[in-house]
């Protein structure tokens, strides 16, 4: 790659014979920690357990890829920080409980930040600061990629080819691989030595890997052309017909243009490349490339409108708020890309791309970390505005979503909650107290209250016990897809474990739930959706729903038996 000098950057452009070797034991003693430290059975971590085991997975896999046995100490150096920072971050995503609801994305952020630092670790950003050099950076973003799929392909080889040697010996009853491969901590070690030399021998290539990175650039940038014409299309008829016609053909148009925007992030760089003398000459490539740079941030800005409308009619939620963040990323680097062909009068506005691109990868490296420390607490913050928003009327009380409180915001939430249950408004406090009484998580709907009015209504409960009547409608009503027409709820007696079954009867189908004590309201669904049902027959509001002795017990309505004999 011209323009690289070896002074540069940490790694090295000639072969280390030893490579592959070296990375295969480092990572297979890496998949052995990780075996070691790891609880996969268990629904819940012990944080050093998480700590440890993020450390054995993202430093070793840090120094694989930086190692240079002439200058090994500052990549080393950098591994280990990569398998602090994540320690750190998974001892905090462990030690959540359910007090957070949003630790997935701490955790992600950690890992986009160490994803970022790499290639400007790898081009000697930390000693050149802002004088190094775009392709370098550049160079190794994309032979980071390469490599790591490559060692990925690799990798699912190795499995496959030691499974067919496996069942090949089994054949002539030698087990021996067969059950080795079972064993948990072969499989880890395995893995790690298999990426490991596949790794060692990808970055031995780095040349090679220079000149297939232009290969797929071309290939890319010949995408470029049809992907501009589609989006000028598709912007143009959105001007003409109304954002609105986006919002009506999906429910959740920002993952769609965010993608779109990605897509042409990536075939915009395909096209610029490291400098202007790498860029294509084809001046149909770079027409497209210019057209797709400057869709980037319409994309970006109807992506943040739908967000917004989003916002603006249920409030923020944890989910949101990373969601307006990552927007606020696009919109950035639309923006920019924007702007870079307006300034100057389109001269050189490939150069100010390049720009762009390494100020806003080390801001984004820069923020995703801030953001996976413990300095926000997004729940708080959602809980908060969900309470002013019911507060000013913005939202009724029959609309308002006490159950997101009580399980979408975590301790913040909660919080709330019992503030809103001690509320002078005796419908607030009371729709407050019940969702502090719910055992598990509603189903998840635009539900409003007079349809689950409806739903109760249509309910009748043929048992006079009023601890399980009060259970069997806390699940009606928090289950939304119960009771659309007329049920009958039956008891059908205690099990020996304690829990009482219930059949509820809807439309001459029968399902069992199991309701715990009184003190635990849950519902559990004792067989599938719906009984294997021999036959069903008609019901109505009037009919009569009964238990009669049949070899067994079973549902009857109206005379006629329904479901399988539940005894």
């Amino acid at each position: 790659m011209t323009g690289i000098a070896t002074d540069t950057a940490p790694e090295p452009k000639t072969e280390w014979p030893l490579r592959p070797w070296a990375l295969a034991v480092l990572l297979a003693l890496a998949g052995l920690g990780i075996h070691l430290a790891a609880e996969w059975d268990e629904a819940q971590w012990q944080p050093w357990r998480a700590a440890l085991t993020a450390a054995f997975a993202f430093g070793p896999l840090a120094l694989a890829f930086t190692l240079d046995p002439k200058r090994w100490q500052a990549p080393l150096a950098f591994a280990l920080l990569v398998a602090l920072v994540m320690a750190g971050i998974a001892w905090r995503v462990a030690n959540a409980g359910d007090r957070y609801v949003d630790e997935v994305y701490w955790f992600a952020a950690g890992v986009v930040a160490c994803a970022l630092a790499l290639p400007l670790f790898q081009a000697g950003f930390h000693r050149l600061r802002w004088k190094t050099p775009y392709d370098a950076t550049h160079f190794h973003v994309w032979t980071d990629a390469i490599s790591f799929a490559g060692a990925m392909a690799f990798l699912g080889l190795s499995w496959m080819l030691l499974f067919l040697l496996a069942a090949l010996f089994a054949a002539i009853e030698i087990d021996f691989l067969k059950n080795l491969i079972d064993k948990d901590w072969f499989g880890w070690m395995f893995s790690g030595a298999a990426f490991g030399a596949a790794l060692g021998v990808l970055r031995n290539q780095l040349k090679i890997i220079g000149t297939l990175q232009s290969v797929v650039m071309l290939v890319f940038s010949i995408i470029a052309v049809p992907l501009a014409i589609a989006l000028a299309i598709f912007l143009l008829a959105v001007l003409a017909s109304g954002i609105s016609v986006l919002w009506n053909a999906t429910e959740s148009p920002t993952p769609l243009l965010l993608s779109v925007a990605v897509a042409a992030f990536v075939l915009v760089n395909a096209v610029v490349r490291n400098g202007d003398e790498e860029a294509s000459d084809s001046r149909i490539l770079r027409w497209a490339a210019l057209a797709l740079a400057v869709m980037i941030f319409p994309l970006a800005l109807m992506g943040a409108v739908s967000t917004g409308t989003r916002i603006a009619e249920y409030g923020l939620s944890p989910e949101r708020i990373w969601g307006i963040i990552a927007l606020a990323v696009a919109v950035a680097y639309g923006l920019a890309y924007l702007i870079a062909p307006i300034r100057g009068h389109m001269a050189g506005w490939m150069e100010r791309v390049r720009t762009a691109n390494m100020h806003l990868a080390l801001g984004t490296c820069v923020l995703a970390f801030v953001l996976a420390l413990p300095l926000f607490d997004f729940g708080a913050l959602s809980a908060k505005n969900q309470i002013a928003r019911l507060e000013a009327g913005e939202v009724t009380v029959d609309e308002f979503d006490f159950a997101a409180l009580r399980w979408d915001f975590g301790d913040a939430g909660r919080e709330a909650l019992a503030g809103l249950a001690q509320s002078d408004d005796q419908e607030v406090a009371e729709l407050a107290a019940a969702a502090q009484a719910q055992k598990m998580r509603p189903y998840r709907s635009r539900e409003d209250r007079s349809r689950q009015d409806e739903r109760l209504a249509n309910l009748r409960i043929e048992f006079e016990d009023e601890a399980l009547s009060a259970q069997v409608r806390e699940h009606v009503q928090t289950s939304s897809w119960r009771c659309g027409k007329p049920c009958v709820a039956l008891d059908l007696g205690r099990r020996e474990d304690g829990q009482r079954i219930v059949a509820l009867v809807e439309s001459g189908r029968v399902y069992y739930e199991s309701f715990g004590p009184a003190d635990d309201g849950t519902a559990k669904e004792v067989e599938a959706a719906a009984t294997a049902i021999t036959q069903i027959p008609e019901q109505s509001a009037d009919s009569t729903v009964e238990i009669r002795d049949w070899t067994g017990r079973r549902v009857f309505i109206d005379g006629k038996p329904a479901g399988e004999p539940f005894e």
